[in-house]
């Protein structure tokens, strides 16, 4: 799995993006039907891999970033003998995803990990290879993809890059308290057979939806899946920022499906977007105290027809 164009350096940087919970997720009538529909907003995770280390042995900083410490771990055990170091190394993850909020933070933590570590050791890492990596570890969002996709996360495979769409403003509040998507995944989903018909109509709205970048119809789809899944993870202000959506003329309300975030979708291209957003801000400051108003990402066609993102890290969100 030797990349050619980078034959290891001994220090790699790997980045990615998260989500604003998602446009879609639940249960298809196939088997394996789990799957999800990604939001991505200009949230990131940086990761820097250096081999060497006070210990002599492979570190993490923060201490408590396990899982991607396990997976650089992994990575190294597919290094050519001469690509390890005798010194260990040091795995910095820099994030400014919040923990536990459906933001995909612990996924953007693994993807960027292993680019990283990939471009240290100078191990390829195409994303079908992070996917096999990932299924080892934990259900995974699909942030290693550029744009909108549909992702089967339990598996960690790709169902369908969906494409993109002009650019979005969520103005996002937080209920508190966090949710470990793990401990989530393993409960019991009680989806009937209508259910599942239902998810797979919904998703073949949102596929349309996006290819003709028909944002008031992407919002209807959030709205309705964020509903169905309030017997799984309620959430308490649910209705309430229905109530806002209407009020300011927001798209829609997305969720984090696996988390404690909720925020009104508002087309950012709109001639009245200044004057929404600022209702907005102070509607949802009235409901839950602190606000964040993210911007979604855009991705136009790059190099060989791969998706490149147009917003740089660390762009396009403020805090109320």
């Amino acid at each position: 799995m030797r990349n050619a164009r980078d034959a290891g350096t001994g220090t790699g940087v790997g980045a990615a993006f998260g989500t604003f919970g998602e446009l879609l997720q639940g249960v298809l009538p196939e088997k394996d039907g789990d799957f999800l529909v990604t939001l991505p907003v200009a949230r990131w995770t940086m990761a820097t891999f250096r081999q060497e280390s006070a210990s002599g042995e492979l570190e993490v900083w923060p201490p408590h970033k396990s899982k991607a410490l396990r997976l650089a771990r992994m990575i190294e055990e597919l290094a050519p003998e001469r690509a390890r170091s005798a010194r260990g190394g040091t795995l910095t993850v820099s994030s400014v995803i919040p923990e536990g909020k459906g933001l995909a933070s612990s996924s953007a933590d693994l993807v960027a990990t292993a680019r990283a570590v990939g471009r240290a050791l100078g191990i390829a890492m195409p994303p079908a290879h992070i996917e096999r990596l990932l299924a080892r570890i934990e259900p995974t969002d699909g942030v290693l993809y550029p744009g909108i996709v549909a992702f089967h996360h339990r598996s960690v495979r790709l169902r369908a890059v969906l494409g993109s769409l002009p650019a979005m403003a969520v103005v996002g509040v937080d209920e508190g308290g966090s949710v470990d998507t793990v401990d989530f995944n393993r409960i019991p989903k009680p989806f009937t057979a209508a259910d599942r018909r239902a998810y797979a109509d919904l998703l073949a709205r949102l596929t349309d939806a996006v290819r003709g970048r028909n944002l008031v119809e992407v919002g209807r789809v959030a709205t309705r899946s964020a509903q169905m899944n309030q017997h799984l993870c309620h959430k308490g202000l649910f209705d309430p920022m229905l109530v806002v959506c209407r009020e300011v003329g927001g798209l829609g309300v997305a969720v984090g499906h696996s988390g404690t975030t909720l925020g009104v979708l508002l087309d950012a291209t709109d001639r009245a977007y200044t004057r929404r957003v600022t209702e907005a801000a102070q509607a949802c400051s009235e409901l839950a105290g602190a606000v964040t108003v993210y911007r979604t990402l855009s991705f136009g066609t790059g190099v060989g027809g791969q998706q490149a993102c147009s917003t740089a890290p660390a762009a396009g969100e403020r805090a109320l």
